[in-house]
């Protein structure tokens, strides 16, 4: 067979994209939303504990949502670069715009790097230590995980989580400098949730990760050692709903029976035979998880 049948073939199997398909793969768009989730929710704590009014302080949301949008969205983009060799060989990432080549290496680092400046300038125009955290955010995501920790050691999902967990300290400084104990407790929540979410992904494409040579624990500890280390995870989640006993105890009972569901269905893992079966259910409920209890903080604000 020729080089350019090959060739044919390989394209056959790469989906056609749009130019906005594109551009939003390379961002990353449902990472930037689903930060922003979480980014809004600390700014809305924020101006609650601070006796501030959301209208009377629209431009700070606009900075925020926006600054932090960008930050995300450069920092995703340089990360699509710094893979662009390893991408093709996942199935969920060999469509990216950095693996077909619709988007060259240069226009990718322009479009990064002016979406961080940009991002970070917003920022810093709502407070200084919402800027520093940005900076901080982007430099765990882009050096300690991307650059240095992914392609070296086991713990590299831990070291990403740092960056996962700053948008909503990002959201509560922007409003209120002084972060209060709340702000550090959704800190937490993101932090720890984490790991969990990402081994149970990282079991789902253990053999994609192991083809990669990326060091994700499933890859190097096997199935049963990473299920060990979701369930503590998920356990260490426990405590955390006392410290938001502020947002009134409805709240407290909603966050707690979902931890424990969630600590449920990770024991029962160790029965389960279809370790991807349930990696795919754990991946599932850590995203309901997230996406109910960030938005019920609002909610239970509000009412």
């Amino acid at each position: 067979m020729s080089n350019s049948r090959v060739i044919d073939i390989e394209k056959t199997n790469i989906p056609e994209t749009t130019a906005i398909k594109d551009f939003l793969s390379l961002i990353k768009i449902g990472i930037v939303n689903s930060n922003l989730i979480t980014t809004f929710t600390g700014l809305w704590l924020a101006l609650v504990f601070t006796n501030q009014h959301f209208l009377e302080s629209i431009h700070i949301v606009i900075l925020t949502l926006l600054g932090s949008a960008l930050i995300i969205a450069g920092s995703c983009s340089i990360n699509n670069f710094i893979d662009r060799d390893i991408d093709p060989i996942m199935s969920r990432t060999k469509s990216r715009p950095t693996v077909t080549g619709k988007m060259s290496g240069a226009k990718v680092l322009t479009i990064g790097f002016s979406f961080i400046t940009l991002g970070t300038v917003l920022l810093f125009m709502t407070s200084i230590t919402a800027g520093i955290i940005g900076i901080i955010g982007i430099f765990s995501y882009v050096v300690l995980y991307s650059m240095w920790s992914k392609r070296l050691y086991v713990s590299n999902t831990i070291v990403g989580s740092i960056s996962g967990a700053v948008p909503p300290l990002i959201g509560w400084a922007a409003v209120d400098p002084n972060l209060d104990t709340i702000a550090w407790v959704l800190f937490l929540m993101m932090f720890i949730w984490q790991p969990p979410h990402f081994y149970a992904l990282a079991m789902k494409r253990c053999e994609e990760y192991r083809a990669a040579n990326i060091p994700m624990l499933p890859v190097v500890k096997g199935f049963e050692v990473t299920k060990r280390h979701i369930v503590i995870w998920v356990a260490c989640l426990l405590p955390l709903p006392f410290f938001l006993l502020p947002l009134g105890i409805t709240f407290f009972i909603i966050a707690t029976l979902f931890n424990i569901g969630w600590l449920v269905m990770g024991i029962y893992g160790f029965k389960m035979k279809d370790d991807i079966k349930w990696a795919r259910m754990m991946f599932v409920y850590s995203l309901n998880y997230l996406t109910i209890l960030f938005v019920a903080m609002v909610i239970f604000t509000v009412i």
